[in-house]
């Protein structure tokens, strides 16, 4: 049988990137990718006030597809304009709160924490991605020859400003200070995986703290991600990446979450960590280290056959 053919749309972003690829593989499509880039000031308007016409956004796509996969703001226009415009019946797939009529998807795909409610919303547990235990396995001896064969292994993974947290040196260093009394002392070894979020003087300053009897990637680099995630023991993740969390969730590994003061009003990283906790994934780094088990989270298989059912 041959496979339908997906069109995912983002913004570039590798966390959106992450959950349309990771529903596109679920789903078994075969699939290109565009970054979307809107004209002008089309750029800063709410989706709500933007018309669906083609001049808000610049992509002219060429290539057949069945299904569209689209995450973020900027391609929430540009998904309803193609789906409306064709001349074969199309399914469009969101994910994320689109912030316009849901109806004009015929599925949105949003976690718990964003409150969506509709026949055709799916809620999830945290957000979608498109990590697997067989790549995590299939690339976990990547870093093996880099650590101490007599040491267990502690994974920081850091993720990056945003307008809830700074990533300022001060944070950073009491993160620091948390992981060193944590697992340092109790000789663990310790990997640190910056994201593309990662400010490089922060990647910097882990060097020059732990770079010495420790691993600093300092790149990004994905076969480091999933090996970090398959060696460790325990995993850290900083508290600004909801995505990041929900990744470390599918190995069903304890994860600690490292608070950095938020500089506003963080409702919905709050709730989304409330329902890990619930969910006993995840507990926060403090002064106390424990080991625990949870049933392993992937959302992304359980949505696609619901969409496959749906479809």
């Amino acid at each position: 049988m041959t496979k339908l053919k997906g069109l995912i749309l983002t913004e570039g972003m590798h966390g959106m990137i992450s959950q349309a690829e990771g529903l596109a593989k679920a789903l078994d499509l075969n699939f290109f990718q565009e970054k979307i880039e809107l004209n002008s000031f089309w750029k800063f308007i709410p989706p709500r006030f933007t018309p669906i016409k083609k001049f808000v956004f610049k992509n002219e796509i060429k290539e057949d597809f069945d299904i569209i996969i689209s995450c973020g703001r900027k391609s929430v226009i540009p998904s309803i304009f193609i789906k409306k415009n064709s001349k074969k019946k199309i399914f469009n797939i969101h994910i994320q709160d689109p912030k316009v009529l849901l109806d004009n998807f015929d599925v949105v795909v949003a976690p718990e924490h964003d409150n969506l409610s509709g026949n055709n919303v799916i809620s999830t547990k945290g957000a979608i991605h498109y990590l697997t235990i067989q790549e995590i396995n299939e690339n976990k001896s990547y870093l093996s020859n880099k650590i101490k064969p007599e040491k267990e292994v502690v994974a920081l993974i850091l993720g990056g400003p945003n307008k809830y947290y700074k990533f300022t040196k001060e944070n950073i260093k009491n993160v620091f200070l948390k992981i060193t009394e944590n697992f340092i002392k109790k000789n663990f070894q310790l990997i640190i995986v910056p994201s593309m979020r990662t400010p490089k003087d922060i990647i910097k300053f882990a060097n020059e703290h732990y770079g010495k009897d420790h691993l600093v990637i300092n790149e990004v680099d994905k076969k480091a991600y999933l090996s970090a995630l398959g060696l460790s023991k325990f995993i850290v993740v900083t508290c600004d990446s909801s995505s990041m969390i929900s990744e470390a969730a599918i190995t069903g590994k304890p994860i600690y979450v490292a608070n950095i003061p938020a500089t506003k009003d963080d409702y919905r990283f709050r709730k989304f960590l409330s329902l890990f906790k619930e969910l006993n994934i995840i507990r926060i780094l403090d002064s106390n280290v424990e080991n625990w088990n949870y049933e392993k989270l992937d959302e992304t298989n359980r949505v696609a056959k619901e969409i496959i059912n749906k479809y």
